[in-house]
């Protein structure tokens, strides 16, 4: 509207009035143009009202279209919003996600009679006087994986942080998180810090890893296990420790979370590889070692579909060169094939593996005799899952073998396990998309090379959840 217009006698008057009336779209010009009709306003006096009114009227709108444009002038790399998947947000150039899984499980194990004939050297049944009961952990602690990612010229850059805490109060030694557990009052659980890595890579290139993650070699047995989810073999149940062994030392051995430095390659028809240079391992029962040399793993994937069939193929190895303080060497070797197939409501694994020089169970555990003379081992298993709806049933057997050295071997360790095996019956419930209630049934056998043996059977019943 005019807010000042010196004019003067009729139009003086005529424009404070102007100044003072409501604002109705048009009303100002079409007034004025009346009184200039009428002969009220001179042409010079029309003319400048008019200017006076368009200028007034751009000024607004002007102003109008700064307060709409306002927010576009806002720095956006200082705007966070939500990510289009999973749980997460982005903050200017980063997208920050978060995953998490939280289990917990009643175990009761029912151990075989101790007695001369059930000893044996590094087997996974339970052996003990009497029954016990646990709320534990199953094969996987809890975690919270916390992953950053942004792309800085060209490349795509991330960094992942895994913290894996168990429910169960742990006893600090060697292994950290992984000894035995302190069921005592006052004690704390223990966090296994299993992730600290850095990527980075492009589509047509492939993505570089460096620092803490799942080695390669056997990785795809665990990560197909139907007892990630659930407990297998509990393994130490009267003071139960961060994880249960699941189908660990019964099938495969751990693949282990190391450091390492590899390169995984771009999908070629669904074929990828990938390579590794990796912290070099002692021996957990050998003798003493100055390795000088890196381990080194590699894997090969391929991932297709025929007809509706679903298929993940893979082979993974594993070498590393041992130096024994007391002088001498030898080199522990591996190597594993395995397929995952899915058609319709029904899933399937088998997997084999070989070795010189790994041990059993675990990486560099009774890898070698007391001379430092490699053993050698092999195993598989065998599993079958069936969904329908929210209900899914599944079964697996696997077992896991370790050699002698040689006959001196033999004759100084006559209770050596020979075999690990055991049998797996699952019954999973969809209660929610994030809540998996398990029941499950374990039977497991430890057999020595000299003919002992133990039997254990175990009931487990928990839920586990993942966002």
């Amino acid at each position: 509207m005019i807010s000042r217009i010196m004019l003067r006698g009729t139009a003086a008057a005529i424009a404070i009035a102007l100044s003072t009336a409501p604002a109705y779209a048009g009303s100002s010009e079409n007034l004025l143009k009346r009184l200039h009709e009428k002969g009220i306003l001179t042409d010079d006096e029309y003319a400048a009202l008019v200017a006076e009114e368009e200028a007034e009227e751009r000024a607004e709108l002007e102003a109008a279209q700064t307060q709409v444009a306002a927010p576009a002038s806002f720095d956006a790399d200082r705007m966070v919003k939500m990510t289009d998947s999973g749980i997460g947000l982005e903050v200017g150039p980063a997208t920050i996600k978060f995953a998490g899984s939280v289990n917990g499980f009643y175990v009761h194990d029912n151990p075989d009679t101790p007695s001369a004939t059930t000893a044996v050297t590094g087997g996974i049944a339970s052996v003990s006087g009497s029954n016990s009961s646990a709320v534990r952990n199953g094969l996987l602690p809890g975690f919270l994986v916390v992953n950053v990612s942004t792309q800085q010229n060209g490349w795509d850059v991330g960094a992942t942080f895994g913290m894996y805490p168990g429910i169960n109060s742990a006893a600090w030694g060697a292994l950290g998180a992984n000894n035995g557990g302190q069921p005592t009052a006052l004690a704390t659980a223990g966090i296994d810090f299993r992730q600290t890595f850095m990527t980075f890579g492009r589509k047509n290139v492939g993505t570089f890893k460096i620092g803490r993650d799942i080695g390669l070699f056997a990785s795809d047995a665990i990560l197909n296990d139907i007892t990630l989810l659930s407990s297998g073999p509990p393994g130490g149940n009267v003071a139960p420790a961060n994880t249960t062994l699941g189908r660990i030392g019964s099938g495969y051995i751990y693949s282990d979370f190391q450091p390492q430095m590899t390169y995984t390659s771009p999908s070629f028809g669904g074929v990828q590889a990938s390579v590794g240079v990796f912290q070099p391992l002692k021996s957990l029962t050998g003798q003493d070692q100055t390795n000088s040399d890196p381990g080194f793993q590699a894997k090969l994937t391929y991932d297709g579909d025929f007809g509706g069939v679903n298929t993940h193929l893979w082979t993974s190895g594993i070498t590393q060169k041992h130096d024994l303080v007391s002088g001498g060497s030898y080199t522990g070797k591996g190597l594993d094939v395995g397929a995952k197939v899915t058609a319709g409501p029904v899933t399937a694994v088998g997997y084999y593996y070989t070795a010189d020089g790994l041990g059993t169970t675990v990486l560099g555990l009774f890898d070698t005799d007391g001379s430092g003379n490699a053993r050698s081992s092999d195993g598989f298993y065998l599993q079958a899952l069936a969904t329908f709806g929210k209900v899914s049933v599944a079964g697996s057997y696997g077992e896991s073998r370790l050699d002698y050295a040689n006959a001196a071997d033999e004759a100084a360790n006559p209770t050596l396990v020979d075999t690990n095996s055991s049998w797996v019956g699952q019954l999973r419930y969809g209660l929610t998309p994030w809540v998996t209630l398990i029941g499950e049934y374990i039977h497991s056998k430890a057999e020595a090379h000299n003919g002992n043996e133990a039997d254990s059977d175990a009931v487990a019943v928990g839920g586990i959840l993942f966002f």
